[in-house]
């Protein structure tokens, strides 16, 4: 049998300090609603993962004493008794997490920042910290030990020397020195997936954008801004077709963080994709939009166009519109274009943003099943929803939870096997690797 282990609730104080509380069980929540983890949901703290305290909202942890859930208002006296504060943990990339952090958030006074909320615990038997969550690509490349900044700066500064009219190069090299951008760092490295931001205008007015929120808006400043301009088609190919010649595992994408959605910009990328692909047959050209322009679709994939990947936090019409607020589009647009996506030869991924309490519901769950089954979806990027919670279920105006985010992830793989789980996007020589009908992540 395996080893049986102990999740005690981790707490901080005023101060930030963390503990883990003697007498009570770690607890998480689905949705609104506390609950414990199951076994199998508990991994490790990821490394290059984070522990933030939630401000001034008390933790909810399990009284086994008395089998129920109790609101953590003190530290343990021996502590010093003062107030107690919760604790999640922000993980690093390749990990869908399974329960938000346990606390009572009606006690919030601030709206939380754009970050995706993980419930954390203190494993006794193993001394370390455990977080409710599930690996989902095993592509290791993301880690932080890969971005050095050291090595980062002087690349940067000769790839600017030698390019120094091109104002997409600027653009990304703000992104990798000053927002730590790890595609942008990609680019200068010479490897991997690098991004080519192209649009500075959005038909969405997503409530998590993370480059764009309203000064009115109740939510928080934007993680980093948008590219101000939209780059010429020589503009594109002179950051991208280098890359596609030389990079390992090269990867150039539209449609990164600090832009718009590149469909509204399809004049100037078809011709660049169609301009790459003249240049070099190398390397992988990927989309991510909000696929929001049916008859864009087709003409992508014949300028040569590899993958694409279509954003949504939902499958249910009024949960996507309540989120995503599209602007002169509507849902059935963006399942049109998923339909269209793998019928002229597109690999064809979703980029669910995905809720504990929300992506598992049951009618959430057969509709996903229904339209990846009906679209032959290749991929889902299980990407956790960076929002505040309470927010984002005041929004979405749910009043029930969900079977839990492992259960479902295993019912959808028992039903659909051949839909990869993922977290990043891949190469065109890894869009089908050996055994990916088996399970995740795929090694």
């Amino acid at each position: 049998m395996p080893e049986q282990k102990t999740f005690l609730a981790v707490v901080a104080d005023d101060g930030g300090e963390m503990f883990e509380h003697p007498d009570l069980m770690m607890a998480g929540m689905n949705g609104m609603t506390p609950c414990l983890p199951v076994a199998a949901e508990m991994i490790p703290l990821p490394e290059g993962s984070r522990l933030f305290t939630l401000p001034e909202m008390p933790p909810v942890g399990y009284d086994p004493q008395r089998r129920q859930f109790v609101t953590i208002e003190h530290l343990p006296r021996e502590w010093g008794g003062g107030r107690a504060q919760a604790v999640c943990a922000f993980m690093a990339p390749g990990y869908t997490r399974t329960l938000l952090p346990a606390a009572d958030y009606q006690r919030k006074k601030q709206t939380l920042p754009l970050w995706a909320y993980t419930a954390v615990a203190w494993c006794v038997e193993d001394e370390r910290f455990y977080v409710a969550a599930s690996r989902v690509d095993s592509n290791r490349q993301w880690e932080p030990d890969h971005f050095d900044d050291r090595k980062l700066d002087p690349l940067v500064r000769r790839r600017l020397r030698h390019q120094s009219d091109n104002r997409l190069l600027e653009q990304l090299a703000r992104c990798a020195l000053d927002y730590h951008c790890f595609a942008a760092k990609n680019l200068f490295f010479e490897r991997w997936e690098a991004p080519l931001p192209t649009s500075p205008a959005c038909n969405s007015a997503c409530l998590g954008c993370l480059s764009l929120q309203p000064e009115a808006n109740e939510c928080c400043p934007s993680s980093q801004e948008r590219i101000q301009f939209v780059p010429t088609v020589e503009e594109l190919c002179a950051v991208a077709v280098p890359h596609l010649e030389k990079a390992r595992n090269a990867i150039v994408s539209f449609g990164q963080g600090c832009e718009g959605d590149p469909i509204l910009q399809a004049d100037t990328i078809i011709p660049a994709v169609r301009e790459m692909r003249r240049r070099t047959g190398r390397g992988t050209i990927n989309f991510n939009s909000n696929a929001s322009i049916p008859d864009v679709i087709p003409r992508l994939a014949e300028a040569g166009l590899d993958s694409i990947r279509v954003s949504l936090n939902s499958v249910r019409e009024k949960r996507y519109t309540d989120y995503h607020r599209p602007r002169g589009y509507g849902f059935a647009d963006v399942v049109e274009s998923v339909r269209r996506a793998k019928s002229t030869g597109l690999f064809t991924m979703i980029n669910y943003l995905v809720f504990p309490g929300v992506t598992d519901q049951r009618e959430e769950i057969e509709a996903f099943v229904e339209l990846v089954e009906e679209a032959e979806v290749d991929l889902v990027q299980l990407r956790n929803l960076s929002i505040d919670p309470a927010w984002y279920w005041r929004a979405m105006n749910e009043k029930s939870n969900g079977i839990g985010m492992l259960a479902m992830m295993q019912e959808v793989k028992k039903r659909v096997p051949r839909l990869q789980y993922g977290y990043f996007n891949r190469t065109r020589e890894q869009f089908f690797p050996p055994g990916f009908e088996r399970g995740w992540p795929i090694e």
